[in-house]
């Protein structure tokens, strides 16, 4: 019996948007069924242990004791009393969180989490990403994008440049493939042609792009807020963006044969998704953990951002994969940290079952949801199994992520090929998706029983 609409993400022709972009942000909170949310943007995902302490306050004189990390690196406080705006304002004006409160909602930039720390890739993506923020913050035109509107900066490795950017940069080594990035590819949507562009121009070009969309999205009248979203007739390729760079004086060149966005090389590069232990040059390591299901408590917040002053550089990278790496620690310490942090309730192994598991924010957090889809998932893990009876593909293949989902909405769901399972009227239903996956049938499974979770 083929899966009925609710039962899979369906292909849609773009919506025509007849009002503004509610996304909530730090200082336009969002009201839910457990009090106000705020998402706070943190392009590349970059925190100091300062402004990681600022945000664990926030959550605990403000919010509900915890911090949940977003699919963009970002951080969510949930639980926000009413009239609390203003002294949430103060506290992230106060730790340099607000560099501009007119483009705070806008200030979505992803960047390889691991660039520059291990030991085959450069850093240029990460200074990037501070120069296209700068960039965007002093952009009056910018202010109109959307808060969905998304920059991603991939180094080569192939992590992030699969994760659905509106504009994205893929750097190209120079000589050795070791040092810094010799270049960029620049991509807008799912144009398969690219555009080749200098390493110290990429900043600008990436903004000239985003322009160059609002120009497009005023002009099919369509009020798009993302670049698949423009109509037939009006959409942005690569060609579209060569003129506005040409505008700008961004030497380009036309790549009508450009990588697959998220095409990996040869190169030995670290997994950025896994926790673990990174090895950088010399002595240098990185810490990578990841929290259960999205969601950290202030305590385990403020250990990290301990660790990060104390034994690493005193910076903290947010991953979308909901994780935390922390640079800059010595290969003596690393090992003892990574314990640590294994006690306070991360995950911080491969093979942990923890790994790769997702959900939504379910109830009661949201009113859309049909159950407690976090506890239902805590539950199956602890039966023994991350996907309930049912999934009527057989097997899945190894190392795919499997995400519960309150509604058909699946907010936050992954990129590529997973598992979706799915709360509906009937039960739970859990198929395998993705833009690689012919349509499944998806057979009901009944909510798992309340058990004990199985630790990180």
């Amino acid at each position: 019996m083929p899966p009925s609409p609710s039962t899979r993400p369906q292909a849609a022709a773009p919506p025509l948007r007849d009002r503004g972009d509610a996304c909530p942000g730090a200082l336009r909170l969002h009201r839910a069924t457990d009090g106000h949310l705020a998402r706070v943007r943190l392009p590349a995902g970059d925190l100091t242990a300062r402004q990681a302490g600022a945000l664990a306050d926030a959550a605990d004189l403000l919010g509900d004791g915890h911090l949940s990390l977003t699919s963009r690196g970002n951080v969510e406080l949930r639980g926000l009393a009413e009239g609390c705006g203003g002294r949430l304002a103060a506290l992230l004006r106060d730790a340099g969180l607000l560099p501009s409160e007119r483009h705070e909602r806008i200030r979505n930039i992803l960047a390889s989490p691991l660039a520059g720390l291990d030991r085959h890739t450069p850093s240029d993506v990460r200074r990037w990403a501070r120069e296209l923020d700068a960039l965007l913050c002093a952009s009056e035109s910018a202010t109109a994008l959307s808060g969905r509107f998304l920059f991603v900066l991939d180094d080569g490795r192939g992590d992030v440049a699969a994760l659905g950017g509106d504009v994205s940069l893929l750097a190209e080594p120079a000589g050795d493939r070791s040092g810094p990035a010799g270049g960029a590819l620049l991509r807008v949507g799912d144009d398969a042609a690219a555009l080749r562009i200098a390493g110290p121009d990429a900043p600008r070009a990436a903004l000239a792009a985003a322009e160059a969309f609002l120009t497009a999205a005023a002009a099919s009248g369509s009020g798009a807020w993302r670049v698949r979203e423009l109509p037939d007739g009006h959409g942005l390729t690569a060609r579209d963006v060569a003129a506005a760079l040409r505008s700008a004086g961004i030497a380009a060149t036309y790549v009508a044969e450009a990588p697959a966005p998220g095409a990996r090389t040869s190169l030995p590069y670290a997994d950025s998704a896994a926790p673990g232990i990174v090895e950088g040059p010399d002595d240098d390591r990185a810490l990578s953990v990841l929290a259960p299901l999205g969601r950290l408590s202030a305590a385990q917040w403020r250990l990290l951002a301990a660790i990060a002053a104390g034994d690493g550089s005193g910076a903290l990278r947010l991953t979308p994969w909901r994780g935390i790496v922390l640079p800059g620690l010595p290969a003596a310490a690393a090992p003892r940290r990574l314990a640590e942090l294994t006690t306070a309730g991360l995950i911080t192994d491969p093979a942990s079952p923890w790994h790769r598991l997702g959900a939504c924010t379910g109830r009661p957090g949201c009113a859309k949801s049909l159950t407690d889809v976090r506890a239902d998932a805590t539950a199956a893990l602890a039966a023994g199994a991350a996907v309930p009876d049912g999934l009527p593909t057989g097997p899945a293949p190894e190392g795919l992520p499997v995400y519960w989902s309150g509604c058909a909405r699946r907010c936050g769901h992954p990129h590529g090929t997973w598992i979706d399972v799915l709360a509906t009227a009937e039960g739970y239903r859990a198929a395998l998706v993705g833009p690689d996956t012919a349509p499944t049938a998806a057979r009901p499974a009944a909510p798992p029983p309340t058990a004990p979770a199985p630790a990180p």
